[in-house]
């Protein structure tokens, strides 16, 4: 099999874009390649140029899905085949990832895998049969580089909630609530970048930093407050689409009682007053309304609130400046919301698999940094072979002064240790493995076909950090 390198693919797309005014001029259904199946998709979603007005005199220039930022709320029902029709109406080949769905590796949205991109102007049908049930969501899974306009950097990421027989727990409301940075710049010095990071790296070299945050569509202070009334149970379900920014999040005189995680519900739902996101993270959490008035819902960092990171929670009948007050400080642990031993199950993997992290630093005329999975960078690195039916073991240790949410597409993995701390029922697609710490988790080879593991920071995934797991026989 070839594996298609993102930088390669990135340069050849030139092609497809010779005609692109001869494009522009044509409707978009004369534009196919190949016929679309007969009748109409379920959902339908464009990536077009939008212009978003985030706070008052503060417009940003992106692509998004329908013109809107977040895209379109998708709800389906878990094992109920579904159509979407994806209309490419941006100026570059792109793709969406439907992630934390176990579906095929045509449909999953990566190139790495074999999923197709969509050429300008066209529109390509995704089917597939969604599972599991919980908080998913979709984004695109194209590659940037130093193009900061382009990729997880843009406004292309929704809410995908798959529907199951059982709801996560009773509430009164519920909030869908997307984090995301704009105005992404190149920043060469590490020391700035952690007064503008919650990332806070330990490592010389290059980042990206960012002017403006938002929860939803706008800037603290901008837009509609989150209304709520006194006794309600209120479901948040929070996402970090950010492209590489890992978050903190506090509600003042409130509480986040942790449900679920990724969209799977967590074994010991429990209340905190601080919660921590890391890039394609999400969180499930139930808040009771007990504490009346008018609150900021944000970033534990005043300077991330300063971007706007945050959003204005307002009780029926109360008014006034809303109110910030620092929560205790407090180290975010996966472990708390685990079983505290191991399972059964996690003390019998087939096999290990032992990956080390590490940067490189840039190769020549790159900005940003390479990075390295046992010392070889994407595409320069073999697949993990797997067989189906199996149980595997990736210990993930990180040799790096960064943080890194890994994920794992096509499948849901178990977190069995975290540092020296051995756990069970914690189950994820994302795990943020913090500086020079070492996670297990583990996964069945359950899903047959190319599945890609990666860091879910875009800066990462571009600079070599990924690899293929392939299912021998």
């Amino acid at each position: 099999m070839v594996i298609i390198n993102r930088r390669s693919f990135i340069s050849s797309a030139g092609a497809l874009l010779v005609s692109r005014s001869l494009h522009a001029a044509l409707p978009l259904q004369a534009k196919q390649g190949n016929a679309l199946p007969a009748g109409k998709a379920d959902h339908a979603i464009r990536i077009e140029p939008c212009t978003l007005e985030i706070g008052p005199g503060v417009t940003i220039k992106t692509l998004a899905y329908n013109g809107q930022v977040p895209g379109p709320l998708l709800r389906l029902r878990e094992g109920v085949p579904v159509t979407i029709d994806v209309t490419n109406a941006s100026q570059d080949p792109d793709l969406v990832h439907w992630h934390g769905l176990a579906i095929d590796s045509l449909n999953d949205g990566a190139m790495e895998e074999g999923s197709p991109m969509i050429p300008v102007g066209n529109t390509h049908r995704y089917t597939f049969t969604p599972k599991p049930s919980g908080t998913r969501w979709y984004h695109t899974h194209a590659a940037a580089y130093d193009n900061l306009s382009v990729g997880t950097y843009s406004g292309q990421f929704g809410f995908l909630l798959v529907e199951g027989r059982e709801q996560p727990a009773h509430y009164d409301q519920e909030i869908n609530l997307t984090i995301h940075h704009w105005g992404p710049s190149f920043v060469p010095m590490v020391e700035t970048m952690r007064e503008q990071s919650s990332n806070m790296p330990l490592t010389t070299g290059s980042d990206v930093g960012y002017q403006y945050a938002t929860i939803g569509a706008h800037m603290l202070g901008a837009g509609e407050p989150i209304r709520v009334k006194q006794g309600q149970r209120v479901l948040m379900r929070l996402l970090n689409a950010s492209a590489t920014e890992n978050v903190v999040l506090a509600l003042p005189g409130h509480k986040f009682t942790i449900m679920a995680m990724d969209g799977n519900p967590v074994p010991n739902p429990k209340p905190v007053e601080v919660l921590s996101l890391a890039v394609a993270e999400r969180v499930d959490a139930i808040v009771e309304m007990n504490s009346p008035g008018v609150w900021v819902l944000g970033s534990t960092l005043a300077k991330a609130r300063e971007m706007g990171l945050g959003v204005v929670v307002e009780y029926a009948g109360k008014t006034g400046a809303p109110v910030w007050k620092d929560p205790s400080p407090s180290e975010w642990d996966y472990t708390q919301f685990a079983n505290t031993a191991a399972s059964a199950a996690a003390q019998a993997a087939d096999e290990t698999f032992v990956l080390t992290f590490r940067d490189n630093g840039p190769k020549r005329d790159s900005k940003f940094d390479t990075w390295t999975i046992n010392n070889k960078s994407w595409p320069e690195i073999e697949p993990l072979m797997v067989q189906q039916g199996k149980r595997y073991r990736m210990v993930f240790r990180n040799g790096s002064g960064d943080q890194h949410p890994i994920h794992l597409h096509r499948h849901t993995f178990e977190v069995t240790r975290i540092g020296d701390k051995q756990i069970s029922g914690l189950m994820k697609d994302v795990i943020n493995v913090m500086p020079l710490d070492t996670v297990e988790v583990d996964f069945v080879a359950n899903n047959p076909g190319d599945t890609l593991m990666h860091c879910h920071q875009q800066l990462h995934m571009d600079y070599g950090f990924m690899q293929l797991i392939k299912y021998s026989g």
